[in-house]
């Protein structure tokens, strides 16, 4: 299997280190709803832990939660409720989201305010190391100390020292160095420390979570390409001089942003999207074949129609999986599909064409249904491909769909063949036929499928 590297900026051999593979992706900042932007991530990720497991793997997935920030203590300021509330009100709804998208719980989900020992203590070492100092409560990490600064942004100390700046009250030796632990202001929660009352900055948290649940060098970290600076390249300068290993990380990926119009679909911008209100909609398969439809390093913009596009072709996989009358002759071969498939998962992760492959199998068990041949080990084959995508083809509720009406059709026929009226029957098994809606006869009924 070959990954892109954001590091290398290459396709690389994926080659896992001993024991599981370890792999770390960043959580949400719990202070307003999640949003598709979030989903695709999540998905993205899902599907590689899935591929990987389904490759023999077995993977160690922590997934951190940002429970202390700027944002969630504006925002629980401006409800008048305490920050704890507000985060664990907002992680509680975003648990349920992803269990709602099918997307498997990480083994580990530490909280930044539950983490603070091992962040006192990471940055104490890095002060005694010469790469951090304190400043009048603060203490920051001194980027003119790791040679290697930019290496995962591909930015030359240069270029980064131009748009970095100093913000009133803050007492950096450089501009681009930043913070590791933030001093007390009135009315924030605040921790003990050996430089005084305060909490930790954003980027020390990761260093923190992962290292203590998945040691000093990971296989893969994960996330949005937004994250790559300053998050990520802080991120490694302050574990990797922390802990003196190097590679921090074998494998970066990242991926792309979801657009609303022109824009980064955003919690800080308000052009959002909750994943709340497009999953009773369109449901898990359909918001996962919507992700899925471009490439996880691609930028996928929101649309009505995807989404409903990604809808109607779960219900399509669904109904080619349904239980065919059994077939006589050839059966249908699944396994130059499944070659497809997996080829196309080997190469950096391109489950967009993996689906294709999935359709491509879906069009030829229909066929061979239409011409009467068994297809049941081809049907085993596309519901366990489609697994590894995380897709359930299982049907699901999502507000006013055609179904009813196909159901009432197909009774409305059956009577009228009842009634021998075949003229008016036959009819309606052609208007279905017209919209694309197959009716099987058999012993147990009638069944109807859409056609591809």
């Amino acid at each position: 299997m070959k990954l892109y590297n954001t590091l290398t900026g290459k396709k690389e051999e994926f080659v896992a280190g001993p024991g599981p593979v370890k792999m770390y992706v960043c959580g949400i900042t719990p202070y307003d709803k999640s949003h598709l932007g979030h989903a695709m991530s999540y998905i993205i990720f899902d599907v590689l832990r899935r591929y990987l497991e389904r490759c023999g793997h077995e993977v160690r997935h922590v997934q951190n939660y940002t429970d202390i920030d700027d944002r969630i203590i504006a925002r629980a300021n401006h409800l008048g409720i305490p920050t704890k509330q507000l985060a664990e009100q907002l992680i509680a709804e975003y648990a349920g989201e992803m269990a709602g998208l099918n997307i498997l719980p990480a083994h580990v989900y530490p909280r930044a305010t539950e983490e603070i020992p091992t962040m006192i203590e990471i940055i104490s070492r890095l002060v005694e190391k010469g790469f951090a100092y304190p400043a009048d409560g603060d203490v920051y990490f001194r980027v003119t100390a790791k040679k290697d600064y930019g290496k995962l942004s591909h930015r030359s100390p240069d270029s980064m020292m131009a748009g970095a700046r100093v913000e009133p009250g803050e007492q950096k030796e450089h501009p681009a160095d930043f913070a590791l632990w933030k001093a007390a202001k009135p009315g924030e929660p605040s921790w003990e420390s050996p430089w005084g009352p305060g909490r930790p900055g954003w980027h020390i948290e990761c260093t923190a979570m992962s290292t203590r649940y998945l040691g000093e060098t990971l296989d893969i970290h994960g996330g949005g390409i937004d994250l790559i600076f300053p998050h990520h390249e802080n991120e490694i300068a302050q574990t990797e001089a922390y802990t003196g290993t190097e590679p921090f990380v074998r494998y970066w990926l990242h991926n792309g942003w979801l657009y609303l119009g022109e824009e980064k679909m955003s919690k800080s911008l308000g052009n959002i999207i909750p994943i709340a209100d497009a999953l009773p909609k369109y449901g898990s398969d359909g918001c996962r074949l919507f992700v899925l439809s471009s490439h996880y390093r691609s930028p996928l913009t929101y649309s009505e129609d995807g989404l409903e596009a990604g809808k109607r072709a779960a219900e399509r996989l669904r109904l080619t999986v349904a239980p065919a009358p059994p077939g006589k002759g050839t059966p249908v071969d699944p396994q130059p599909f499944r070659q497809r498939f997996i080829d196309s998962m080997e190469d950096d992760l391109n489950a967009t064409q993996a689906v294709g492959a999935l359709f491509d199998l879906a069009r030829e068990i229909n066929r061979g249904r239409d011409e009467g041949r068994p297809v049941e080990e081809a049907q085993a084959a596309l519901r366990e491909l489609a697994g590894v995508l995380g897709l359930t083809l299982a049907e699901e509720e999502t507000g006013v769909t055609a179904r009813p009406f196909i159901d009432l059709l197909v009774k409305m026929r059956d009577e009228l063949r009842a009634a021998k009226l075949y003229e008016l029957s036959d009819s309606i098994r052609v208007r279905l036929a017209e919209l694309g809606i197959a009716l099987e006869d058999g012993p147990e009924g009638t069944r109807w499928r859409r056609r591809d």
